[in-house]
């Protein structure tokens, strides 16, 4: 087994805190959770955890220094079944199994806790998951790390794309874009969660994208519920004779009867043109009368006169 200082890559005078900095760096880089394939990196860890378990403990440190105990923390010409050179170099690193045939990875060491420095570099998940029973076979975290966090993004959509029940382009921050199918009944605001589709763990695997669904503002509906409404500009001749004017709606244009003698804010209700509903069908599309005076007109201003008297 190596030097421990030459395995943390210190000078022997090192300070504590430096010996502690170097072992945050190597463990953080060879972890096995960060290199599940990589049976060198494995062995490194391994090797860097022995290492710490000596050197970082100040009373095994000069013990060590002093000659007391090698290189494993094993006192020297002493016979121990299984330890000295030729010993595991994993004797405090073990993969146990937990629950359900989970794997995590446990350590055993007497007077440096590593689980504390796994804690500082990675976060409670590997605090945790550094000691015997609280790892992924205890909890809901799956092979030593913390779940992939959810990515939040916002899916913006028409009136249209609603009623239709449309695909729609999700952007993402990192300039990912994902069609999505709109289910048939949608609210503003309403989250849409998409699998897989976040961000992408160092640990494996991806969490969710949580689509929040947002209704872009409409050039002529104004929304309602799930009624929609439109203004219907009426010539003053229509208003007050009656007559059939044109109305656009999401589905089209139509012709809707004006009743003669309509005033302004009169609401002709067209059914069934409104956003879906959720027990099927849609709801109604209210057109507006605004009555529009002409610009210019001579009789018409006589005969304002005459009535006014």
């Amino acid at each position: 087994m190596r030097d421990p200082y030459d395995v943390l890559g210190v000078p022997r005078d090192a300070s504590q805190k430096d010996i502690k900095s170097a072992y945050r760096r190597l463990a953080k880089k060879y972890h096995p959770d960060q290199n599940p394939d990589d049976a060198r990196a494995k062995e490194r860890f391994a090797e860097a955890n022995q290492a710490y378990e000596v050197v970082g403990d100040e009373k095994k440190r000069k013990q060590f220094d002093r000659g007391e105990i090698d290189a494993a923390g094993k006192p020297r010409f002493h016979e121990f079944h299984g330890a000295g050179a030729g010993g595991d170099p994993f004797a405090g690193f073990r993969q146990q199994a937990g629950p359900g045939g989970a794997r995590h990875f446990e350590f055993r060491t007497s007077g440096v806790d590593a689980g504390d420095i796994f804690s500082e570099i990675f976060g409670d998940a590997f605090g945790r998951s550094a000691r015997p029973g609280t790892g992924p076979g205890a909890g809901a975290q799956s092979r030593g790390g913390p779940q992939p966090a959810d990515l939040n993004v916002n899916l913006d959509v028409t009136l249209e794309d609603v009623i239709q029940a449309a695909k729609v382009t999700a952007v993402f921050p990192d300039g990912r874009r994902l069609a999505v199918k709109l289910p048939a009944y949608v609210e503003d605001g309403q989250v849409i969660r998409l699998k897989g589709q976040g961000d992408a763990s160092p640990f494996g695997g991806r969490g969710d994208a949580l689509a929040k669904v947002r209704f872009r503002r409409h050039p002529r509906y104004r929304v309602d519920g799930r009624n929609l409404h439109v203004d219907l500009p009426v010539p003053l001749a229509d208003a007050v004779l009656g007559a059939k004017v044109p109305v656009e709606t999401p589905d089209g244009k139509v012709a809707v009867t004006v009743p003669a003698g309509s005033s302004s804010d009169r609401a002709l209700r067209l059914k069934g043109r409104g956003l879906p509903v959720k027990t099927g069908g849609r709801g109604d599309l209210y057109a507006n009368v605004r009555i529009m005076l002409p610009e210019s007109d001579s009789d018409l201003e006589a005969l304002m006169k005459k009535r006014r008297g």
